[in-house]
């Protein structure tokens, strides 16, 4: 499961959304993170569902490589999916002792299921076709009118970035500890869930270990660098929208509006 976490990794192939400006994709993942919010029918995800195929088929990225990440979130979504099937009053459909599985209930389970997998496959397809050094531009130059208000961007954009850089190394990092424990006896599937929690020490220890020593040399390597922040600094690639940008905002501003006015109107 470790290997199955794709959050944080970029996917180096040429497309046309690799090639759009960071601050476009920005905006159109916090569209669709919004539309998820607004669906509430089979209409309106439907249209999530074309919106998100499109994004899907213009990264080319491969399909396979972004449901990875869905393992890592099955307890969550079975959680998610478990609380409101069961705990949702409405019409019984069926019940086993106090168990009560109501039409309204499944509705919302199911319209749950695909907002959690969405979510996750939506914020996979910006990460994947974007890299950390253009994610950190991005979110500066995006979130840039918030320096009137003494708001510190370009150092909020910064720690985004490199948490975002740090993912797949730990992982890496985590998968190589793990082996390590195994090959000297560790277990780490066997036992109850005490046991399992008990069993993660020798894997846990290590691994902050080897994350504060990264965090360090990171640190030393920007200081010797001379990194004072972000005022006054340059850019060695200044970002520009192209024709392409604009297209896409302007199709992102039709799909929400299409958005709004299917819960407006309450479409089925």
């Amino acid at each position: 499961m470790i290997r199955d976490i794709t959050l944080g990794q970029y996917y180096p192939v040429k497309s046309v959304l690799h090639q759009m400006d960071p601050r476009t994709k920005l905006f159109g993942t916090m569209v669709f993170i919004i539309s998820l919010f607004l669906a509430d029918g089979l209409c309106a995800y439907a249209a999530a569902t074309a919106f998100l195929v499109l994004a899907i088929r213009l990264s080319r990225v491969p399909f396979s490589f972004m449901v990875r990440g869905l393992k890592t979130i099955f307890f969550l979504l079975l959680i998610s999916v478990s609380f409101n099937l069961f705990l949702t009053d409405g019409e019984v459909l069926a019940q086993l002792w106090f168990l009560k599985i109501t039409r309204e209930g499944l509705r919302m389970a199911f319209f749950m299921a695909l907002r959690l997998i969405y979510l996750v496959i939506g914020s996979s397809v910006m990460t994947l076709t974007t890299t950390p050094n253009e994610l950190t531009d991005g979110l500066e130059k995006g979130l840039g009118f918030l320096k009137a208000v003494k708001v510190p961007v370009h150092e909020i954009s910064m720690m985004m970035s490199i948490a975002l850089r740090f993912i797949p190394i730990l992982v890496e990092e985590t998968d190589k500890i793990m082996k390590a424990q195994m090959a000297r006896g560790a277990d780490f599937e066997s036992g109850n869930l005490i046991q399992k929690a008990k069993s993660m020490v020798p894997l846990l220890v290590p691994l902050f270990i080897s994350a504060f020593r990264r965090a360090t040399d990171l640190a030393m390597a920007m200081e010797a660098r001379c990194y004072r922040g972000g005022e006054g600094r340059t850019k060695m690639k200044p970002l520009h929208y192209e024709r392409r940008d604009r297209l896409a905002y302007l199709f992102f501003a039709l799909y929400l509006a299409a958005m709004a006015a299917a819960r407006i109107w309450r479409l089925p």
